[in-house]
């Protein structure tokens, strides 16, 4: 088993009076890190998706859920955002049963959130879960195989089974991209037309890397501008795309209200477009590694509590900058290449219009960018 930057994190956290709260896209690992958690421990294990769970837990007041828990000094509730009424169980269990340590996963964002936030307000620590980390994935493997494998970690990405079933990654990642990642959006009753969220989705996948038009898809998709923004937004709460708005403070050059649309996993994004193909035999080489860059950073960030606003950054003169954090008051400015060769150099009147420290991670020094100094 990999062992994931959230193992110790969580750790910490028990008998702290709180829930916790793991979400994150289905087959990333929350099931296999909870369960390595409390193997050592006495706890009782509830599975969402389990008809005969959500029976048992039906209407349960706290004399129910006493029976249930029993002498059990932890309970797992997992894909918990298919139990009705689970903020409310979640409420006594957590308010009324202090010696249980309550522990809650679910692969859909926006249900478990609609279910648990009121209820557990002031009552949750909650964790975001990604595929496998670049900084997990060199520690389990060595700095030597990690280094051999990044072209394919590029190309096929970084999902757990993906990466410990290499012989069988293209039928893993169809399944993937075909089954577990629509499960929750299409069971959601916004989404009427699934055949127009596929073809919303090869089209970001397309676009990736690029500025991204709200109008150029609704013509494209032949629906409203509306049905667009409320798809990619359900895309973005069950973790498949993520989105990055421009920088701009008013400068009348800067673009201002655009937006590009990242995959959190380059093999997904690679399966929708049916093309897994060798790097070497690429046309978008450089859109991959800048969509694993800013992904890998956005895991590093979440582990590592990393408070920070992220943009990209262009002007109506096509100067631009793939990746700008802004945290604690100061601007980073990034720009990504795949190798060392040719002129570097960032737009100057970026980095002294905003007193900005500038950039460039490619092949030699990306390690700096998305792992733990």
């Amino acid at each position: 088993m990999i062992t994931r930057e959230l193992l110790s994190i969580i750790q910490k956290r028990f008998s702290q009076g709180k829930a916790i709260v793991v979400i994150g896209p289905r087959q990333v690992g929350k099931t296999t890190l909870i369960q390595e958690l409390l193997k050592e421990k006495k706890h009782l294990f509830l599975n969402g998706d389990d008809i005969n769970t959500v029976n048992l837990l039906r209407d349960a007041g706290a004399s129910k859920l006493e029976s249930i828990i029993g002498s059990n000094d932890f309970v797992f509730v997992d894909e918990a955002q298919r139990i009705p009424n689970i903020g409310l169980i979640a409420k006594i269990i957590t308010d009324q049963f202090k010696r249980t340590q309550l522990i809650l996963s679910g692969s859909s964002a926006l249900e478990l959130n609609q279910s648990v936030q009121e209820p557990l307000t002031g009552r949750k620590f909650e964790y975001l879960m990604y595929p496998i980390s670049w900084d997990e994935f060199e520690k389990h493997n060595s700095y030597v195989e990690a280094e051999q494998q990044l072209e394919e970690r590029l190309v096929f990405g970084m999902y757990p089974d993906v990466i410990n079933h290499r012989s069988d990654a293209r039928e893993i990642l169809q399944q993937l991209a075909s089954s577990y990642l629509y499960k929750d959006v299409l069971t959601l009753t916004d989404v009427r037309k699934p055949e127009i969220l596929d073809k919303l989705l090869k089209a970001l996948a397309l676009q990736l890397g690029s500025e991204v038009s709200y109008n150029e898809l609704s013509k494209l998709l032949e629906i409203d501008k509306g049905t667009v923004s409320k798809y990619i937004d359900l895309l973005e709460k069950n973790f498949i795309v993520f989105k990055l708005n421009s920088f701009s403070r008013n400068q009348r050059n800067e673009i201002k209200n655009n937006r590009k649309i990242y995959f959190y996993d380059n093999g997904i994004r690679n399966m929708l477009i049916n093309n897994l193909n060798p790097l070497e035999l690429r046309t978008d080489k450089g859109a991959l590694w800048e969509n694993f860059l800013i992904s890998e950073r956005i895991k590093l960030q979440e582990y590592n509590r990393i408070y920070s606003n992220n943009y990209f950054w262009r002007t109506a003169q096509k100067q631009e900058i793939d990746f700008v954090e802004e945290r604690d008051g100061e601007i980073f400015a990034y720009e990504f290449k795949w190798n060392s060769r040719g002129k570097k150099s960032l737009p100057k009147n970026f980095l002294e219009k905003y007193s900005a420290q500038g950039k460039f991670i490619d092949r030699d020094n990306f390690r700096e960018f998305i792992s733990k100094k």
